[in-house]
């Protein structure tokens, strides 16, 4: 798409919103009932898109990409009505007579700027959400995961430009883009290119999502169920071969049961993919061979103990655990996004704090402990934008959890009502009566005037 097409798109979507037709809840809902019929009936095509961009198995493109944003607009087209409504409030003793009510409205035009990992799921939540919310949409798609683009592009076909207009191609296209004044942008991505959206939406005031990463920390405490643990974090690490934001990034492991939880997590992968992982069908590869091969650069350090073979060619990267590994290893000193499980051992619970806080705030954290009182103090003692108590991941798939970063991991929030609400300016409004008007506010200001204003003020 040459950038003067793209140009004169982005005026007719300005002049699109302008005729209010957005504002319409039955017109939003008969545009998402279409979108998921539309996705219902391109599933398999999703399914081999993906499997082409990165062999990724039929039942995680279910779980984790077409039933995942089904599920959503499920909710979305259920609730839209009563959240698209006033929310009634009270009002404040000093404004009588008055209602107060939030009212939400769309900010405009959207910029959502979506990654290749979840290709699918992390581009329609946002874009589903944002014209639920009754804006019109922009949505740049990354240019890693090709097939899985054009099903995207198959889909959004069957709606006018003016509502939302899919821009396929290179960064530089993501640049201009931010060049243009949007009124709101949503990026899901790496922190460093996180950093360069803020600093574009900055020069316009445009408030921002930012759904980044981090090094997501995983703690496995000696009074763990082993078992469940070895195969939840397995699952967590390994699905979509580990380029999944929430996955644990790293393993902080009892040394009282290090080595038992060791050969359960082997066996584990084992069950999971077989003897060779290359041969699965139920694992997953990289998305390039630049991947592959920065993987590669992370299992000089520490002891392989499972896996660590990879093909470049084929941008395969086996389930891979290291052992042994140093907190300043750099396996550790940025996110992994991929297979590769460094394993660090402690003896005293109090070590695991000063390990976790050598990186910046995750978008993550995860414990496996039987004790509530230990799991508290881990919950109080470090931060991320959601964490999980004995699982992993799985808390995005909750509609009821708003999902987000902290800090370095992001900011804003998305899922369920949230969604709704991230893509609504949610409007203050008082409606002031005209029966009568209290003279205490107004000049000249009296010690009588001063005595009321407390007692209306406490």
């Amino acid at each position: 798409m040459q950038k003067e097409e793209i140009g004169l798109i982005l005026d007719n979507q300005r002049k699109f919103f302008a005729t209010g037709k957005t504002l319409d809840v039955k017109y939003r809902l008969e545009i998402l009932k279409k979108l998921r019929s539309l996705i219902m009936n391109h599933e398999q095509e999703l399914k081999d898109a993906l499997y082409k961009d990165f062999h990724k198995p039929g039942f995680e493109v279910l779980g984790t990409e077409s039933r995942f944003v089904v599920a959503e607009l499920n909710i979305i087209i259920r609730k839209l009505r009563k959240w698209s409504g006033k929310k009634r409030v009270r009002t404040s003793l000093v404004n009588f007579i008055a209602g107060s009510y939030i009212l939400p409205q769309p900010y405009g035009q959207v910029l959502i700027l979506s990654p290749w990992n979840y290709p699918f799921q992390l581009s329609i939540v946002p874009a589903m959400s944002a014209l639920a919310a009754g804006n019109c949409v922009v949505l740049k798609v990354s240019q890693k995961a090709v097939n899985t683009g054009e099903v995207i592009s198959k889909i959004l076909s069957h709606f006018p430009k003016e509502l939302i207009a899919l821009i396929r191609g290179e960064h530089s296209l993501s640049d201009y883009l931010l060049n243009y004044t949007f009124d709101y942008i949503f990026f899901t991505g790496s922190t460093t290119v996180g950093k360069k959206v803020m600093t574009k939406a900055a020069e316009n005031l445009t408030p921002v999502s930012l759904e980044l990463g981090g090094k997501n920390p995983c703690v496995v405490a000696a009074d763990a169920k082993l078992d469940y643990a070895a195969r939840r974090i397995a699952s967590g690490k390994f699905i979509n071969a580990g380029q999944t934001c929430v996955a644990p990034d790293y393993l902080l492991i009892d040394a009282k049961v290090k080595d038992r939880f060791l050969e359960l997590i082997v066996n584990e992968i084992k069950l999971f993919y077989g003897k060779d992982p290359a041969y699965s069908e139920d694992y997953c590869y990289m998305i390039n061979s630049g991947k592959t091969t920065r993987m590669e650069s992370f299992m000089k350090n520490g002891k392989i103990i499972s896996g660590g073979n990879t093909n470049t060619e084929k941008c395969y990267v086996a389930p891979t655990i290291i052992t042994d590994v140093k907190p300043d290893d750099p396996v550790m000193q940025e996110e992994i996004f991929g297979p590769i499980l460094p394993v660090i051992t402690f003896t005293e619970f109090s070590e695991i704090y000063s390990i976790i806080n050598r990186h910046p705030k995750s978008l993550s954290a995860y414990i496996f402990t039987r004790s509530k009182k230990l799991a508290n103090e881990f919950l109080s003692r470090t931060q991320s934008g959601s964490a999980a108590i004995n699982d992993t991941v799985m808390q995005i798939a909750s509609p009821n959890l708003p999902f987000g970063g902290i800090g370095p991991s992001g900011m804003g929030r998305y899922h369920g009502r949230k969604s709704f609400e991230t893509f609504s300016n949610m409007r203050s409004v008082m409606e002031k009566s005209n029966l009568v008007d209290i003279f205490v506010r107004y000049p000249p200001y009296t010690k009588f005037k001063e005595n009321i204003m407390k007692l209306l003020m406490r």
